[in-house]
């Protein structure tokens, strides 16, 4: 059953997440460069496929204790929120893009792109985690996938803006402390069973 609630909750975590992230820059410099609209078929194709493998870790999950569950998602999310604090900021990486223009070549390099760039990434491993928290495979995807897709669409249509307007620091700081109140009712569930 589709929750509005779980969808919103993983839209913003997913969201704030990914944003400082180093793929928004990516889908940036591709926008850009190539046509935006076949940059975003192609990045979010490669979200697509990254909350589908996470929603799938997470279903595995549920499978365990749910107090075990609790306690591991609650040091997960600790320890998203310690990443987006304390990592240093990483240099712009060179996005090598096609030299063609056609549909296909541009939103193959986005898919490529991200698909690599982002599996096994903080958004991901959050993404299972949600679904293990919430058990609700469905509510979580939806949220997740349009929180990336959101991220995608800023950095591919408008991330120059939006980063001359919100400072980097702002978005990781909210994202990290939303990481940390839900990994605090996490562990206070696996804590009180």
């Amino acid at each position: 059953m589709l929750s509005i609630t779980v969808i919103a909750v993983c839209f913003g975590v997913i969201f704030l997440a990914e944003l400082p992230d180093k793929t928004a820059l990516a889908g940036l410099i591709l926008g850009t460069r190539y046509r935006p609209s076949y940059v975003f078929v192609g990045v979010a194709a490669a979200f697509a496929v990254h909350v589908a493998l996470a929603i799938a870790a997470g279903s595995l999950l549920t499978l365990l204790p749910h107090r075990w569950v609790q306690g591991v998602v609650g040091v997960l999310f600790l320890a998203g929120a310690a990443m987006l604090l304390f990592s240093k900021g990483e240099e712009e990486e060179e996005v090598k893009a096609p030299a063609d223009q056609s549909f296909w070549k541009v939103a193959g390099a986005g898919f490529m792109l991200i698909l690599v760039a982002e599996f096994g990434d903080l958004t991901q491993i959050m993404t299972a985690n949600l679904a293990a928290r919430y058990d609700n495979p469905v509510s979580v995807a939806i949220g997740a996938v349009l929180g990336l897709w959101a991220v995608g669409a800023l950095g591919v249509f408008g991330g120059r803006l939006l980063m001359k307007r919100v400072p980097l620091g702002l978005i990781t700081k909210a994202a990290a402390a939303v990481m940390v109140v839900l990994a605090g009712f996490s562990l206070y569930e696996a804590a009180a069973g």
